[in-house]
């Protein structure tokens, strides 16, 4: 097992200790905000450090209540206000709180401080440029819930329990050149998505995917100025961009669920994304888009699948719709999500966004913004297909659209079909995409090549001739024919087999004979 693994195993099974009180979605709030506090307080103690370094001191020497001590403090706060988005004392850090949990006596009872604790990080970045970025960050988390126990006592003990684990474990922050706890923190909000049902979907994207549409979106790129996702979950695929390119200048995304709205912002954090460079909403994306001015070098998105949004007829007039002459149904808002990431596009951009293959063939509505898209605007690049039952929660195929505004291979649309045996792995109940597998995507549509059976580069006139249906089998054929059958064998096997069965009755003729019984036949 390696370093990182047992990491991600011994994470996990603290997340555990708390598992049998409450159901995945509480704990899974309880631990991964208690993480994150624990990198809050390691960050602010590392940081406070360097900034005494030239007096010789450590944070934990500051004497709270002296004269000399509340000075040092007002300048460390200042500089980490500043530099880090937030402040916390050195009596605030979770390593105190843990401390002051097994210490002997009354004193352990840490509940009600670590409550003023959590919110006091909050309060101390009001009326800064980090404000809207650690607000309520830790609101799902209530000491005082009897899903932690029946007593306060009993509360206490297993908050106790939890920080006295998480405090043993190294997280390496002074080490730049690894991510060991925003690779961990993946780790935990995978393996939490993992087991929770139809839920799963509000903030997680699996890995496997997640990789497909970064390496899409920076085909033929070192940097982006920028990056949008706005169903954007818990951050999970606009950080897997960054991955992808040397530099990505700045985050932005929506997020309708408050909960995963902060778990989002705890996970760009926890990776190390400044608080100047990420915006993150929390908002309904359709109904009430947050940030309507600015166009993106790259957009990712995993919508939630067919679901319902207004279709207001005043959208009609909205910049993001007015165009198609048409509204997404308001029983299927996945191109109501389409269209808002076009108009959110910059003119040289990228996106990729995953929907239901209902978007391909659909008509109504559907089959009128489809059509428009490519006779008028010509801005789909690619559809790939992939394997059904490869996300939490649902079974169904699934596809990913590529669209551009401005097309290199104009003249045609690169069909992708990733969904036949051979291509993925069955993981116990999930389909997988294993990394060849991945690979064998992307190169296909980075050389846009036709394969048999697998890709085909369709122009845009049978496009026009199937009546912009995009459904994948009309272009990539993956029909396998049968060996012809010998039949002068088959007759010879069919003989042999009538041979063979009339000695075997006359076998049992004679057994039954022996027995003094009559014959089955």
């Amino acid at each position: 097992m390696t370093e990182k693994q047992a990491l991600h195993t011994e994470l996990w099974n603290i997340a555990n200790t708390l598992r049998g009180k409450m159901g995945a979605d509480d704990f899974r709030d309880y631990i991964l905000g208690f993480i994150f506090y624990k990198y809050l307080s390691e960050k602010m103690y590392h940081y406070a450090n360097t900034v005494l370094a030239p007096d010789k001191l450590q944070y934990e020497d500051i004497k709270e209540k002296s004269k000399d001590g509340k000075m040092y403090l007002e300048a460390i706060k200042e500089e980490a206000i500043a530099n880090l988005g937030y402040f916390l004392k050195p009596s605030e850090l979770f390593g105190e709180m843990a401390r002051r949990g097994n210490a002997e006596g009354k004193n352990n009872f840490i509940l009600g401080d670590l409550t003023k604790v959590l919110n006091s990080i909050d309060q101390s970045t009001m009326g800064t440029d980090s404000e809207d970025d650690f607000a309520n960050l830790f609101e799902d988390i209530d000491l005082a819930s009897s899903k932690l126990g029946k007593s306060e006592n009993a509360k206490n003990e297993l908050i106790v329990k939890v920080l006295t684990h998480l405090d043993k474990i190294d997280f390496k922050l002074d080490d730049s050149k690894v991510d060991v706890l925003g690779d961990a923190y993946e780790y935990l909000i995978g393996q939490f998505a993992s087991g929770a049902g139809k839920k799963a979907g509000e903030f997680y994207t699996p890995q496997q995917v997640s990789t497909i549409l970064a390496k899409i979106v920076t085909t033929g790129k070192t940097r982006l100025k920028n990056v949008y996702d706005p169903t954007c979950g818990s951050g999970s695929l606009l950080l897997r961009v960054s991955k992808e390119v040397k530099k990505v200048g700045e985050f932005y995304g929506q997020e309708s669920n408050p909960t995963t709205y902060n778990l989002c912002r705890m996970n760009m954090i926890m990776h190390n994304v400044h608080f100047t460079q990420f915006d993150i909403r929390n908002d309904d994306t359709l109904e009430h888009p947050q940030h309507s001015d600015y166009k993106f070098d790259a957009i990712v998105a995993n919508p939630p699948f067919s679901a319902k949004w207004s279709a207001n007829p005043l959208f009609m007039s909205d910049d993001r719709f007015a165009p198609y002459g048409k509204l997404a149904p308001g029983t299927k808002a996945d191109f109501a999500f389409v269209q808002h990431m076009i108009h959110q596009l910059h003119e040289k951009g990228t996106m990729a966004c995953i929907l239901p293959h209902g978007v391909l063939f659909r008509g109504a509505a559907e089959g009128h913004i489809r059509k428009y898209l490519i006779e008028e605007k010509n801005y789909l690049d690619a559809v790939i297909g992939l394997p059904a039952n490869i996300f939490f929660g649902t079974g169904i195929p699934t596809c990913i659209l590529v669209l551009k505004k401005k097309r290199k291979d104009a003249e045609n649309i690169l069909f992708i079909d990733a969904s036949g045996e051979g291509h993925f792995e069955k993981v116990k109940t999930q389909n997988v995409l294993r990394p060849e597998d991945i690979d064998k995507i992307v190169n296909t549509f980075r050389e846009r090549k036709t394969e048999d059976k697998y890709s085909y580069v369709a122009p845009l006139s049978e496009i026009t001739e199937n009546d912009y249906n995009l459904n994948i089998p009309r272009y990539v054929d993956t029909f396998e024919e049968e060996e012809p059958v010998d039949l002068q064998a088959t007759s010879q096997d069919l003989k042999d087999l009538e041979k063979e069965m009339k000695a075997t009755d006359k076998e049992i003729a004679g057994y039954c004979k022996e027995l003094g019984i009559e014959a089955p036949f």
